[in-house]
Formats: C-alpha cells, structure tokens, sequence
C-alpha cells in the first residue's frame, strides 16, 4: 500500500538529493514571517515522511534538512524584529496586522524566552514570536538554544506521523474492511456536523438578530404603507385576530401559532408515510433496496458497535432513562416538566405500539437478530425524538450559554441519528418505519414543548435556585446507575446475531431458464426507487459460485475487489494517475430489489479504471432440473469517470454483451448456449442518466464445471 502515498508526490520520486532541499525549502518557508501564511510547509513534510517510509528519502536526513530550514526561518524572523521592530509593530507587514503583533507580546510575556519553543508549535505564533524576540532583543545565545529546540521539536511532529503512518499502512489494511468504509461515512458526517454547528456556534446569534432586524423593518415598512392602513380599518376583526396570533408576549400567540404549524406539517408528512406505504409507492422500492445494501457492509464488529446504539432505544432501557429523569427533575425542583414529559413519552410509546398493531408489517428479509413485534413505525425512532428530544429541550431552557444551547441540540440529533441507523444496519427496520417513527416521535415532543410552555406561562416566579451539593450527589448518583444498567442490559440481552445471509430459495424445477422471470419487472435491473434500467442480457447456468468466478477469470473478466477503505483510496490514486488497478470495485446495481454479488471487469490496452469492461451478476436463488445455479447479469463498457464518483457507460451495451460472451466461448468455458429476445428493444438512461441502447436480446449460457 506505500505505493499509493508515493504516487501523491510522484515527481519527487526522482529528484533524490534535491528532495532533501526542498524540505529545507518548505520548512524555511513555513516559518518566514508573511510568507508561512501560504506556503504548506507542514503538510509538504507529512507527505514527504510518508514518502520515506517507502524508501524515496533517508529518515535521518530528512529531519536534518527540515530543521536546519525551521532555524534559518526563525533567525531571518530574528534579525527583521530587531532591524524593524518598532515600525512593523505599529503599521504591520505584509498581512501581519498590528493586532497580530499585540497577542504575540502577550503571548512573549506571558510564557517568557520559552516562547521561542512554544510558539513553533502554535500555527497563529510560529512566525512572529521569533520577531517579538529580536525587537525586544533578546540574547541571541539564549535565542539559538530554544529556536534549535522548537526547529527539531516541529520537525519531529509532522514527519514522523506520516512516516509511522505508512510504514503501518500496510497492516492497517489487513483490518480496514467494511467496518473503515462504514466509518468513512460516520466521520464525514460528524465532520459536516461539526462543521455545521460550529458556524452556528459563531455566527447563529449574529444571524438571527439580523433576521430580527429586517423583521422588523418589513413589520415597519407595512405599518407605513397607506393601502394596507386603510384595508385594516375595513377588517379590523381579521387583523386583530392575526395581530393575537403573533403576538411574542402572550402564549396564545406567537408560541401557539408557531408550535401549531409545525404539528400540522409534520402531521401531513406523517400521513404522506402512511400514504405510500398502504398504497406500496416508491418510499417501499427504496425499503427493501436500502436494505439490501447494507448488507454489503454488515460485519460482526459494526454489528457490535450498533447493537450498542440500539439498546438505548429498548424497553428496558427507555424504562431506566424514564424513571431517573422524572426523579432528577423531581429531587432539582423542576417538577413542572414531569407531566409534559411523561406525557411526550407514554403518548410516543402507544401511538407506535398502536401503529404496529394497525398495519402490521413485516420486518426486513435478513435482520441481525429476530424482533417479535411489527415493523411500522420504528419504536425506538419515535422514542429518540420523543424521550431524547425533549430531554434536549429541557436542558436547552435550562442552560444560559448559547455554545451549549447549540451542542445540545446537535448531540440530540446526533444521538436520533444514530439510533435510527443501527436499526437500519441490523436490519429490524426499513427506511420508512424509521422516518414514520421519527415523525411520530416528532409530533409527541411538540404536545410536550406546548404543554411545558403553557405550564411556564401561568407559573408566578421563575427564579433560579442554587443547587445543594446534597442534590448534586443525588444526581450523580442516578446518573451513574442509569449507566451501570446500560451497560448491563447491552452485554447481558444481547441476542444471537445471525451475520450472514439467508441460505438460496429451495429447488426450483424449470422448464426453461428464463422461467425465472416471473414478472415483467425481473427481466430488467434496477435503480434504488426501482425504476427500470439494462434489460437483462445474460442467463449463466453454473455449478456454484466457485465455478462461475473460475470460469469468468479463465476467460480474462476479474473478480471485482468489494468496496471499503483500502479499495476506494486505491481506485482513487489509480483514477487520478491513470495507473492500472484491474480488480476495481463497482458501483451497486439492483436486480429484484437486490444489489449484485459478482463484478466482473476485463482491463482495455490502456488498462485504467477510467476505460474498463465490465459485467454485473446476481444469484437468483434458483436451480435448474440438473442442479445448475442460475445467475442474471448484465454487462457495460465504461468510457469514462464522471462526477469523480462512478464511470459513464458506452451507449452500446449490445456491443459489450457480445464482447463478454466472445471472451467465455473463447476459453473454452462454454457448454451449451442459446441467444433469444426476451425485451423489445429499448432505449434509456440508467441510474446516474447515462444513455444506453439494446435490441433485447439475452443469451442462456452453460458453463463448464470445474475439473472437466
């Protein structure tokens, strides 16, 4: 795997001895003052210590080279503060403004000659502090000893990580599996919501004053303008009772008004769920879809990880978290929120048991473990909005700091977030039983938010009160308990996990084998929504799965990698340098609601991932009279990369079909076979709109078995 860190500098590949002077370069660079601020030094000499964990550079002397740049950096910084210290400080340079100057005295004061250390390390300081201690002049000896410090200090901090992270790369890739790749995603979405919150963080107060004043110049602009004073005076009652809706000081008003649109809306959507599940509409296509992706990536240590996640959503534990909030708020004083919250979580509770009842639908194909009850709505969804929404709630009235108010809010959505994913991944749950839980926990948590704030507008005072260190102990003592039973209950109910999947249909006696389309539907692949795409145009008839991979490889079509980590990072340095990677995974595709279990490529003369043959299967499930499997596929030519994410098909997958069974004749490989028309020639657009055109026809091929 070093290869594929290498290949991001490939050039420096071969620059030997000058390499080291450009990491002289780069770490001069990065430390002179007003020229740091765009150079990458630091991120050059991370991939430049990865590259000599592959052998392109002596570790010793990559350090060396890298120090002496820090400390000749540092020294220029040095001599420009005693030469201009004083002009600098108070006009600034370049893009060091005096501002910059001021934290970086203070920083000088506060940590004294240290800070010639300290600050190397500190992105905001490492080129001005060496320019604080020439304009303050300080000894030059007492100067060299620290800057050589911090020059080796900072070397060692970004060059040995990419160094010890290649050299273990390797091994790395002997665990990342679909467990990395699942994470992949987990930390991209953490990483957005991070994101996300931290701007609001900073600026969400900034932005709703602003929303507030223009607010309240439209209500100005409107109180001003002579048509609408006059049609207010011919319906006073109309405006009066509109003016008692928004009004902020009364909780019949704005409040209610606000808290009653959004109950009405989410009711709507809540109905729209239920819409299209009774009538069997796309939102149930994607269902069963989405659940036969995840199994591409179920493995035992997600499954762990999830199981975790879940049992915050069960019985036993909602019973916990129920009883130990009602006393915390109970021995707090804060009892005017007990009855709105029992209210939100017992209401949430039997509606979704009540709705299990009423439409009793089954759970998903392939769970991890079995759940007794029906699948629509998710109970433990409905319950993370419902019992850890509004627990959200009460903490967001009750905390003062804005920063707090928003990272509570995000963790209650991190937290719904997650719990509805595990019992998507452990496959008790489709899609739509999960969003219609949500949504029903979601108009529970409103009854609660309107009830709490109709309680606290009839309450007198409501003066704060110093907590006791009695009830604090109290407190943590619950809470402590409520964690200890977490994590009994999730290591002493954890059920039997069932990982793989379900074992094929049984024996299935045909006629013929196209007998296996038994719906107009299975005679084409499929989008996630289940929109139709490529007819099917290969029937395989095969021993087993080992035969057909044997068979497809003899005749020079690969085995696709599966997709995780190591095989995206590897796909993506192949695509980017136009190198060989002749086992790249493929996107999914769907046949019957399924996602395809064999890919097959075959490399073309440029042998790129850009430009490859290609051919997706799928087991049917069913078995000929003579004990052959038989096998569904389809095969493209892709041209191209697009988006960065996925490859543009050639139009003429007629071309492909023929290529694909040339290449299986070929090799001997081919018992039997018949071509006929299955479809009436199409033409269309497959799942990321590429175009594509077919006469219809399907070829019927036997394979030979292994060993004859």
């Amino acid at each position: 795997m070093i290869h594929i860190l290498d290949s991001l500098l490939p050039s420096m590949m071969h620059v030997h001895m000058l390499g080291y002077w450009i990491a002289l370069l780069f770490a001069f660079s990065e430390t002179v003052i007003g020229v740091g601020l765009f150079i990458p030094g630091s991120s050059a000499l991370l991939l430049m210590g990865a590259m000599a964990a592959g052998g392109s550079f002596d570790i010793g002397d990559l350090i060396f080279f890298a120090v002496c740049g820090a400390i000749i950096g540092d020294n220029i910084n040095y001599i420009i503060g005693k030469k201009l210290g004083s002009s600098v400080s108070t006009k600034g340079f370049w893009f060091i403004r005096p501002n910059h100057i001021q934290k970086a005295y203070a920083f000088f004061e506060r940590h004294g000659s240290k800070s010639v250390f300290l600050g190397r390390f500190v992105p905001s300081m490492k080129e001005i502090v060496p320019f604080i201690a020439g304009s303050l002049r300080m000894r030059r000896a007492r100067f060299m000893v620290w800057n050589i410090l911090g020059g080796i200090g900072w070397s060692l901090v970004w060059i040995l990580p990419g160094y010890f992270f290649a050299t273990s790369l390797n091994t790395a890739a002997e665990w990342i599996s679909r467990t990395g790749f699942l994470l992949l995603y987990v930390v991209a979405f953490l990483v957005l919501g991070a994101l996300i919150k931290w701007f609001i963080v900073r600026k969400g107060q900034a932005i709703f004053l602003l929303f507030r004043s223009l607010w309240a110049s439209f209500k100005q602009s409107f109180s001003e303008n002579k048509e609408l004073i006059a049609y207010t005076k011919k319906h006073p009652r109309v405006f009066s009772w509109i003016a008692k809706r928004l009004n902020p000081h009364s909780v019949l008003g704005r409040p209610a008004t606000f808290l009653f649109l959004i109950f009405v809306y989410v009711s709507f959507l809540f109905g729209g769920v239920i819409e299209s599940l009774i009538k069997s509409e796309v939102i149930t296509s994607v269902d069963i879809r989405v659940s036969h992706l995840l199994l591409l990536f179920r493995d035992n240590e997600s499954v762990q990880i999830f199981w975790w996640i879940t049992v915050l959503g069960k019985a036993h534990m909602v019973l916990v978290v129920i009883c130990a909030v009602s006393a915390i708020l109970w021995v707090l004083k804060k009892r005017i929120y007990l009855i709105p919250f029992w209210v939100t979580v017992f209401g949430s509770i039997a509606s979704s048991y009540l709705g299990k009842i009423v439409f009793h639908r089954p759970r998903p194909e392939f769970p991890v473990y079995l759940e007794t009850s029906f699948s629509f709505p998710s109970g433990h969804a409905t319950i993370a909005i419902a019992l850890y929404g509004f627990l959200a709630y009460i903490l967001i009235r009750e905390v003062t700091s804005w920063k707090k108010k928003v990272n509570t809010f995000f963790g209650a959505i991190l937290l719904a977030v997650l719990i509805g994913i595990s019992r998507l991944y452990l496959g008790v749950h489709y899609v739509s039983d999960i969003l219609g839980g949500y949504l029903l926990g979601f108009l529970w948590l409103i009854v609660g938010i309107s009830i709490t704030v109709y309680l606290f507008s009839r309450q007198k005072t409501q003066d704060s009160i110093a907590i006791p260190k009695k009830v604090k102990v109290y407190v943590s003592l619950i809470m402590a308990a409520v964690l200890c039973c977490y994590g009994f209950f999730a290591i002493a109910t954890q059920p039997t996990m069932h990982i793989l999947v379900a074992a094929p249909r049984a024996s299935n006696v045909f006629v013929h084998p196209t007998d296996v389309f038994s719906s107009d539907q299975l005679r084409y692949t499929e989008t996630l929504t289940g929109r139709q795409q490529e007819p099917i145009s290969f029937l395989v008839l095969a021993q087993d799965n080992e035969t057909l991979v044997q068979d497809f490889e003899r005749s020079g079509w690969l085995l696709a990698d599966r997709v995780d980590l190591a095989s995206l990072v590897k796909i993506a340095s192949a695509a980017l340098y136009k190198t060989s990677y002749q086992r790249a995974p493929m996107t999914p595709s769907f046949w019957n609601a399924k996602t395809h279990v064999f890919g097959f490529e075959k490399p073309t003369d440029t042998d790129t991932v850009g430009e490859r043959h290609h051919a997706r299967f799928w087991d049917s499930g069913y078995v000929t009279a003579e004990g052959l499997r038989v096998y569904v596929g389809t095969a493209s030519y892709d041209n191209q990369i697009k988006w960065g994410i996925t490859h543009q098909i050639s139009p003429d997958i007629d071309t492909e079909r023929e290529t694909l069974f040339h290449d299986l004749q070929s090799s001997s490989v081919v018992v039997t076979y018949i071509k006929e028309k299955t479809v009436d020639p199409v033409l269309g657009k497959n799942f990321t709109g590429d175009q594509f055109f077919t006469d219809g026809q399907l070829y019927v091929v036997e394979l030979a078995v292994m060993g004859k």
